[in-house]
């Protein structure tokens, strides 16, 4: 990066983390919790930027319930900061939140827009992979960061990739969907696919430019508050116009439909935890490849995945490929496989009214 050109991480810490129930609460989701180290994963994302940027440059955005629990785990963070969401609006309102805030601080700012529940194993990879992508997105196009793949997996969607771009990095030629197993071994083989890791680098203007152009009713949302940002009336503008936004992804609502875009290969040793099965990805297992976290015994059991409680042990024999969780009020037990189904508990809850477990 130029020395000129400022990056501002903005740290998106919405999200609820259904898929890791009953660890992950409402008012203690996914993103709070410490599943790939000893550091709550919003922690290590934060900690994951020394070194990359000016610590008062870094923003958070995140809802009414998790602010305070996010302060306490990221002091560093300037108050100025946490950028308070009065409702959820999913990413493309979230991002088009923080391109505001960067936009009046910094009009030649480049955002590198990163998610908080992510386990990255490779710090000087990602350092490079960002400023690669900061270095393409100050010329303008809007870049991602794509992951390349290691397996034919089916849980992420895919990023098909093109020549050099005139600008650097590499071309996107287009977004692809969640693929069934068979397209996802093509890709593999194919090595023109990426995985879509959700992090994306660019200008505070252009993305701007682009919610107006492609998110109308987002951006007019937007407009209004942006007179506000850097007054004491910006919390009163956001809790009223910011509903006003429509809940859509900046997937769907701009990176899909954008024409000048960029992608960087990296290889992160990254992970996004969308389930407790992904845990053996950054978590070191056992000898018989057991995970474990707590007072367990194992008889005859390999390739388990089990958090308990220090007082409470507990024991497995003869069980093979398990998630195993004591949340002390609540468990989970489930095959590996089947471990993105355990939102399907977390709507049963939902159903019956069990806020108690929520």
């Amino acid at each position: 990066m130029s020395a000129s050109m400022r990056l501002h991480p903005v740290i998106l810490a919405g999200g609820s983390g259904t898929r890791f129930w009953p660890l992950s609460r409402r008012r203690r989701p996914k993103q709070l919790l410490a599943l790939a180290s000893n550091l709550p994963l919003i922690a290590e994302t934060a900690a994951r930027l020394e070194g990359l940027c000016d610590t008062a440059d870094i923003l958070t955005v995140c809802g009414r319930a998790h602010a305070h629990s996010i302060r306490r785990l990221l002091p560093r963070v300037a108050s100025k900061g946490i950028l308070v969401e009065p409702v959820a609006r999913n990413t493309a309102a979230a991002i088009g939140l923080a391109s505001l805030v960067v936009r009046a601080r910094d009009p030649n700012g480049v955002l590198a827009v990163l998610p908080s529940d992510h386990a990255i194993l490779n710090r000087q990879a990602f350092h490079d992979a960002v400023r690669d992508a900061a270095r393409t997105a100050s010329q303008g196009p809007l870049v991602t960061i794509g992951i390349r793949p290691t397996r034919p997996e089916t849980g992420f969607g895919y990023i098909k990739v093109g020549e050099t771009h005139p600008k650097g990095a590499r071309k996107v030629l287009s977004f692809v969907e969640k693929p069934d197993l068979a397209k996802a071994q093509s890709y593999l083989h194919s090595g023109d696919y990426l995985w879509n890791a959700g992090m994306f680098v660019f200008r505070a203007d252009r993305m701007l430019e682009e919610l107006q152009t492609h998110a109308p009713d987002c951006a007019a949302a937007l407009a209004k508050i942006e007179p506000f940002v850097g007054t004491q009336g910006f919390a009163r503008a956001l809790a009223r116009w910011f509903p006003e936004c429509p809940s859509v992804s900046i997937d769907y609502a701009v990176m899909e439909k954008a024409e000048d875009l960029a992608v960087v290969p990296a290889e992160l040793g990254w992970s996004d935890l969308g389930s407790f099965a992904s845990l053996p990805d950054v978590r070191k297992a056992d000898g018989t490849g057991n995970v474990v976290d707590g007072d367990v015994l194992f008889f005859d059991a390999s390739r388990n995945v089990v958090i308990g409680q220090r007082t409470k042990p507990i024991a497995l024999i003869g069980c093979s490929d398990l998630v195993v969780i004591d949340a002390g009020d609540a468990v989970l037990v489930c095959s590996r496989e089947r471990a993105q189904e355990v939102r399907r508990v977390v709507e049963a809850l939902e159903a019956r009214g069990d806020e108690r477990l929520l």
